[in-house]
């Protein structure tokens, strides 16, 4: 009863903080930790709803993702100022390399309350730090972001790895000082989410499918669904405010998650 309890609070979690720049994995093992769900099992757990959320912003997006598709596929790249395929490729190619060299110290060094706090506060300074940097606008809308700057924010997501430090808040920072606005780098982050996700999930799935049974199958689809259903809601309800929203207001909660944290569990 304990896990089925814990299985539907770190779904509702994960649906909530994914698309946040207070980094999603790192609240999931804080709060796994307060609940004494951990161990391989449990990380695994976490891997898996995360295609939850995946799965509510690409139905959310579905006709952005399909026009995508259908230019990748016919090969239609020549229209200029339009977010294409290339743009989520290039985007995606940094963080995938470093996870695929570092995937073992990562899983074995950060995925830990300790590691994830130091992510917090360091992403937390790295935003404000974008957020007051001052910067000429040259993308104020995703199409017109170029291929640098997508490769640029795709550099930046390398940071997410680091748990804590938060996938959207590292692009959203990379893409504040590398010129985009703050709303074309939420779009940004939201539309390559997809592919990244679903790639990061299948291949930490892959490799962690000795501990996928089918005893946790029922575990596995209740932190699905309520990540799945959360996620919808977060997805549209936060947009608008991760877009008006500047960005110290994200950082001070993660300062303060750090600190409550670090005074009354660690």
């Amino acid at each position: 009863m304990h896990d089925i309890f814990s299985a539907i609070i770190l779904g509702i979690v994960e649906g909530l903080t994914e698309f946040l720049p207070v980094s999603s994995t790192g609240h999931l093992i804080l709060i796994g930790h307060l609940l004494r769900f951990e161990g391989e099992a449990a990380t695994t757990f976490k891997i898996v709803i995360q295609l939850g959320a995946v799965l509510a912003v690409f139905v959310l997006y579905w006709k952005r993702y399909m026009d995508i598709l259908k230019d990748f596929l016919t090969f239609n790249f020549s229209a200029k100022n339009k977010l294409n395929a290339i743009h989520m490729i290039i985007a995606m190619i940094p963080a995938l390399i470093v996870y695929l060299i570092f995937k073992d110290i990562i899983k074995q060094k950060l995925f830990g309350p300790a590691p994830v706090l130091v992510g917090l506060i360091i992403g937390g300074i790295l935003m404000i730090v974008a957020a007051r940097a001052k910067r000429k606008v040259t993308a104020e809308h995703t199409d017109d972001i170029t291929y640098k700057q997508a490769l640029g924010i795709g550099l930046f997501q390398c940071f997410a790895l680091w748990p804590g430090f938060s996938r959207s808040g590292s692009t959203i920072s990379g893409g504040l000082l590398l010129g985009t606005s703050q709303k074309a780098a939420a779009d940004f982050t939201f539309i390559i989410s997809v592919p990244v996700m679903l790639g990061a999930t299948v291949l930490d799935m892959y490799d962690s499918r000795e501990f996928l049974t089918s005893d946790d199958l029922v575990l596995f689809l209740l932190g699905f669904i309520a990540a799945f259903i959360v996620a919808m809601i977060a997805v549209v309800t936060f947009l608008n405010l991760i877009k008006r929203l500047k960005l110290e207001w994200f950082a001070l909660y993660r300062f303060a998650l750090a600190a409550v944290f670090y005074i009354f569990v660690m």
